[in-house]
């Protein structure tokens, strides 16, 4: 959470001059992923103390980690370097985020 909150300070006060509107937007995109998903991880904790599904607990939270790396990270670099490939680990990111999902609301289950 304290890197996505420092990520997002640095895009609003130290890229605006220095980055394209729409590159402000797409930096903003992967703080604001950054940020859902680290609120995901804290939920997932307080989960994870009385889930009866430990595997799934697990496979959330990395899902969440890879989905956070993959979508956050890409956004992130590609508005510092415009390397053009960088875009299209995004939706693999995405992917990652869903299955996060997924895998936390199963974890959750109690039956």
């Amino acid at each position: 959470m304290a890197v996505a909150v420092v990520l997002g300070a640095f895009g609003a006060h130290g890229l605006r001059e220095r980055v394209t509107p729409r590159a402000l937007e797409i930096w903003e995109t992967a703080a604001r992923y950054q940020i859902y998903h680290a609120l995901g991880l804290i939920a997932l904790s307080l989960v994870a103390v009385r889930s009866v599904r430990p595997r799934a607990v697990r496979t959330a939270g990395l899902a969440f980690g890879i989905g956070t790396l993959l979508f956050s990270g890409s956004l992130y670099g590609y508005v510092l370097t415009e390397v053009a490939f960088l875009p299209r680990l995004t939706p693999i990111g995405g992917l990652a985020f869903m299955v996060g999902w997924v895998a936390f609301a199963f974890s959750a289950r109690e039956t």
